[in-house]
């Protein structure tokens, strides 16, 4: 994979870009999305992607000629199999059959790949470029005749609009994964780095929903979808404020007012980080040997600060935001915001 490369994060609302060398940030960029651009995970206009992409570039004075895209849950089928050990060559016969009670459409209309998960402490992804059968043998280490792998599928016609998108815009498309393979690699380096932690919960707060991504070392557990995000308090807003649901939005983000200090937002937060934690104690009654102790924090929802202080109020558990888990992250503005579209850009 190129050395410099453009993570591209697109989602409902908006648009996160981070050009990153060698895994290190070098610049980045949001933009608001147009309302309708982006419909269940999808494009509804590859040109008006593409324009968008190009134009944040060039107000942002950034430059790339490949790029990495954040696949949107929503089109994504992930899953944790155990395999036989076998060739890269036979996974591609054999994986697609381990998703076929998942696929709303027929397998040839999608995109299988996996990545290994045997030695979780030094995990690889198996190039298919590479000795097929070589690779699997390393990556099964010990366990002898077994391998286990994250399996994901994804539309294909998806990634050719994502590939058409970006073609318009300048770039080629190098890299297409979804947030838990972008989040596995942020894991990883953390780990290289020698910091990280045995389990991870990483609280993505967005727009419509949290999305709660579960982990033990870099092995994806669970991704659970809880349906409320920072559109409940812009709701609330727009009521107390007598106000449409667009201008409310547009209080929020300026804090006009002081809006996001008043008692009927800061009731939302407290709703928001009840759930939280009902969440993660149903995974904790759900997996008793669990000793998650830490959250991490990434999305839109993260910049509000009272959202955060009546997340880390709530919870028993140490609070963190994912721009800890991006190298340098500490001293970069607003990075939990980008993380997931840094993750995306690493091997």
């Amino acid at each position: 994979m190129a050395k410099t490369i453009l993570g591209v994060d697109l989602g409902n609302e908006s648009l996160k870009l981070v050009l990153c060398k060698n895994g290190e940030v070098k610049k980045s960029a949001i933009a608001q999305v147009p309302q309708g651009l982006i419909r269940e995970g999808r494009f509804t206009s590859t040109q008006a992607v593409s324009d968008l992409i190009k134009s944040t570039m060039r107000e942002n004075r950034i430059r790339a000629t490949n790029a990495a895209f954040v696949l949107p849950n929503e089109i994504c089928f992930l899953r944790t199999i155990n395999m036989p050990v076998m060739s890269h060559e036979q996974l591609k016969i054999n994986i697609p059959y381990e998703f076929t009670d998942y696929l709303s459409e027929e397998p040839k209309n999608y995109l299988f790949d996996y990545a290994m998960l045997t030695d979780l402490k030094a995990a690889a992804h198996v190039k298919a470029e590479k000795n097929d059968a070589d690779n699997a043998d390393k990556a099964s280490g010990d366990k002898g005749n077994a391998m286990e792998l994250l399996a994901v599928a994804a539309p294909s016609a998806a990634i050719e609009e994502a590939r058409e998108a970006l073609d318009k815009a300048g770039m080629k498309l190098v890299k297409a994964a979804p947030a838990e393979c972008a989040l596995i690699s942020l894991i990883r380096d953390t780990a290289k780095r020698g910091g990280g932690a045995e389990e991870y919960c990483i609280l993505d707060v967005g727009y419509r929903a949290v999305r709660m991504y579960m982990f033990k070392g870099d092995k994806h557990m669970v991704t659970r979808v809880l349906e409320f995000g920072m559109k409940n308090v812009e709701d609330i807003i727009a009521e107390a404020m007598g106000v449409d649901v667009h201008l409310a939005h547009t209080y929020f983000i300026s804090n006009y007012e002081d809006c996001q200090n008043k008692d009927y937002c800061v009731n939302a937060y407290n709703n928001i980080a009840v759930e939280l934690t009902r969440a993660l104690n149903f995974y904790r009654f759900n997996n008793p040997d669990s000793q998650l102790s830490d959250v991490w924090l990434c999305g839109g929802g993260v910049a509000s600060e009272p959202l955060c202080r009546a997340i880390t109020e709530a919870m028993d558990m140490k609070v963190h935001t994912a721009g800890e888990l991006v190298r340098g992250g500490d001293k970069l503005k607003d990075m939990q915001s980008f993380a997931v579209a840094v993750g995306a850009t690493m091997d």
